[in-house]
């Protein structure tokens, strides 16, 4: 039976695990929101956006930075927590 394990049900376990660290990689891109975060800036100092906007905008993309930072210290240590 373990045999049948090792052989059947590793490789397709090692693939499932490759492509969930790829989606959460894309999900939680950090150079995507540094990125977003500098066009905020930016659109904030031409005056394209108030700063209201601004500081909104500011607050969530430092949020979701924290959040990817942490996701991808995880995927690089082999413990990444799915929270519900």
């Amino acid at each position: 039976m373990f045999i049948l394990d090792d052989l059947l049900f590793r490789p397709f376990v090692g693939i499932i695990d490759a492509l969930h660290s790829l989606a959460l990689e894309e999900l939680y891109d950090v150079e995507a929101l540094e990125d977003e975060r500098k066009e905020n800036q930016l659109l904030y100092e031409l005056g394209e956006r108030s700063e209201e906007e601004y500081l909104e905008r500011k607050e969530v993309i430092e949020e979701e930075l924290e959040i990817a930072r942490e996701v991808h210290e995880q995927l690089g240590s082999g413990r990444v927590e799915v929270k519900r």
